[in-house]
Order: structure tokens, then C-alpha cells, then sequence
């Protein structure tokens, strides 16, 4: 699998920053969270693809997030506690975060689109790599999707 292991686009450290900040974005509950549902691996698969250019952007926004988080509490993001996670996330929506981190970036953009992608990974077609299981489909009872093709009319009713 070579040194990016199972991924296409991120490395295994940024894939792990990308997972911890889409559990903090739709955290697991009663129900299974984005983690579960395979959302960082939709957000992998389209940066390899149709989100191209958004690949700067997230390379960019994952140093940022994780040298914010080293500064901050001395770790990366991912090792931290959900509540300082939360807390970081938060300081980027409001995008009052060390300068230094984010260079002139804008970390509330960069949380604005992983939101962005973390909702259409979550709830979007599990053909194009997250919503495993059809989980947020099955969450809000709505029915799985016919495969395209197919007859919706059940033909052996005369």
C-alpha cells in the first residue's frame, strides 16, 4: 500500500486529523457518527478526484489544525481529548486561532468545508465512499435508493 497506506489522497496522519475533526462535526450517539460511516475515506476519494482542488486547501488546513493543536495543549489533534477537539473547532468557526498556525489562511474556511464534505460523506450515495451501511439513510427512515436500471413497478402483478 505504500507510504500513504490505504489512502488515495491523504497521508495516514491527516487521515486521522480529517476523522477526529468529522466525529466532532457528527459524533457518534445512539446512532453510528462519521467515523463509522466512513466519511473521511468519501473525503480521500474526492480530493483524489472530483474535489481536486480542494487539495491545497485541506493539506494546508490539517498542518494548520494540528500545529494550532501542538501549540495549544502541546499534541496533535487527533490525540487529544473530545473536549479540547471541540474546543479547537470551535475557535476555527469563529476563526480566533494562533496566526502563527494558519498564516494568513483562513481556518473558519477550512472549517466550513470540511463541514461541507463531512455532511455530503455522511448523508450522501455510499456509492462514492461514505454513509457505510446506508446509516444516515436508515437514521431518518428514508428508504435506500432502487439501483439505477431497474424496474421500480413490480412486473409480477398482472
Amino acid at each position: 500500500m505504500g507510504a500513504r497506506g490505504p489512502w488515495r489522497f491523504f497521508t495516514v496522519e491527516e487521515a486521522r486529523t480529517v476523522e477526529a475533526m468529522c466525529e466532532q462535526i457528527i459524533p457518534a450517539d445512539h446512532d453510528p457518527g462519521a467515523a463509522w460511516a466512513g466519511v473521511v475515506r468519501f473525503i480521500d476519494r474526492q480530493l483524489a478526484g472530483f474535489l481536486k482542488a480542494h487539495r491545497k486547501t485541506y493539506r494546508q488546513g490539517i498542518a494548520a489544525l494540528d500545529k494550532t493543536s501542538r501549540l495549544l495543549h502541546g499534541a496533535p489533534f487527533a490525540a487529544l481529548p473530545a473536549g479540547k477537539q471541540g474546543a479547537i473547532l470551535t475557535a476555527l468557526e469563529k476563526n480566533k486561532v494562533p496566526g502563527e498556525a494558519w498564516q494568513g489562511a483562513s481556518a473558519k474556511a477550512f472549517f466550513d468545508l470540511v463541514v461541507a464534505h463531512t455532511m455530503q460523506g455522511f448523508y450522501g450515495d455510499p456509492r462514492h465512499g461514505g454513509n457505510r451501511d446506508r446509516v444516515s439513510w436508515q437514521m431518518l427512515g428514508v428508504p435506500s435508493t432502487p439501483v439505477r436500471g431497474r424496474s421500480h413497478y413490480d412486473l409480477r402483478k398482472g
